[in-house]
């Protein structure tokens, strides 16, 4: 397992070096996108090369080390930063996060989609992007081509609105104030590296606010994986009669995602500023190698054939989903703000 491990590690480095470079940073591609690209890369043209033997290192990384990292992203958040936006961003956020999820779902089943990628991809625009897609992949339990297909749709629509946002506002398109243009980027924008993307390129007053409302969205992934868990566990149930019953009845139970709680108790934890500054800024860089490392794996799972057999519904919905956040993000920032 030790080789496998270690050669996600080496893909993973190269994506670090990579997002260093000068047109990898003004894009605000992240190690963890840069990573699956590669692991893709990797998966369609040497991956048959590969002994069997350093498979079981792959999915090491794809699953228990995902779990770990995200865990640890709970260091790039307090509870106060909940308090420093006030109650309507946390309105705002509820409510992007709520008919993201719930409208994406049923949009995919309106386009006869597979269920795990409307799933994902409805998580992964409502909340945090490749972050939240990887933390219901680890609760659903999917195929890797899955959350492949998922985060590349988050990439897409993502890195445009990084660049769009800028124009809407300087041009005066969007008649937002300053703080609430913040609020839209940071209910609406998919990745944490678009917001800071865009936010950089309008200002720190936006900037600021417009990370925090972000924040408050990540934190929400977790009442999203517990709900989701116990709908889960409650499918389950029902197509698993127990033996001697009339069917019906429930043999399963409750899977709580305790990583989820994990990264809450975190959250929690980082809130009282026990820990250094220069301690915590190491530990997330300890964290975005993990979830690069499980992101690379992903996409060493990731076969252009299976990107084909999932087909354009994917993207269709990421748009559709897209649309509703450039101009629903837009109609509750004017009401609520």
């Amino acid at each position: 397992m030790l080789h496998g491990v270690l050669l996600i590690a080496l893909f993973s480095c190269a994506a670090f070096y990579i997002g260093d470079t000068v047109i990898m940073r003004k894009l605000s591609f992240s190690p963890l996108i840069i990573g699956i690209i590669l692991g893709m890369l990797y998966a369609n043209s040497l991956r048959n090369r590969l002994p069997e033997t350093w498979v079981p290192g792959i999915l090491f990384s794809s699953k228990q080390l995902l779990r770990l990292g995200i865990i640890l992203y709970g260091f790039r958040l307090t509870f106060q930063n909940i308090v420093d936006v006030g109650l309507s961003a946390i309105l705002i956020d509820a409510t992007v996060v709520t008919v993201t999820i719930i409208g994406g779902v049923f949009v995919g089943r309106l386009l006869k989609m597979d269920k795990d990628v409307a799933l994902l991809t409805s998580i992964g625009s409502g909340i945090c992007g490749a972050a939240a897609i990887l933390g219901a992949e680890a609760t659903i339990k999917s195929k890797p081509f899955k959350t492949a297909v998922a985060v590349s749709t988050v990439v897409i629509f993502g890195t445009i609105s990084m660049f769009l946002y800028p124009v809407l506002y300087r041009n005066g398109i969007v008649d937002l104030s300053s703080e609430q243009m913040g609020l839209y980027t940071g209910s609406t924008l998919h990745e944490v590296a678009h917001v800071v993307g865009a936010g950089n390129a309008m200002g720190k007053e936006i900037s600021d606010v417009a990370i925090i409302v972000k924040m408050i969205r990540v934190i929400m992934l977790v009442p999203v994986l517990l709900v989701l868990s116990y709908l889960i566990s409650l499918a389950r149930r029902k197509l698993q009669p127990v033996a001697g019953t009339t069917g019906g009845e429930a043999t399963g139970k409750i899977t709580i995602p305790w990583f989820a709680l994990g990264f809450l108790a975190v959250i929690g934890f980082n809130s009282f500023d026990l820990l250094p500054v220069s301690l915590v800024g190491f530990i997330n860089n300890v964290d975005t190698f993990l979830l690069t490392m499980a992101m690379t794996a992903l996409g060493a799972e990731t076969s252009i054939e299976k990107f084909k057999k999932a087909g354009a519904k994917p993207f269709i919905l990421a748009l559709i989903l897209y649309g509703w956040l450039l101009t629903g993000g837009y109609v509750l920032v004017k009401l609520i703000v």
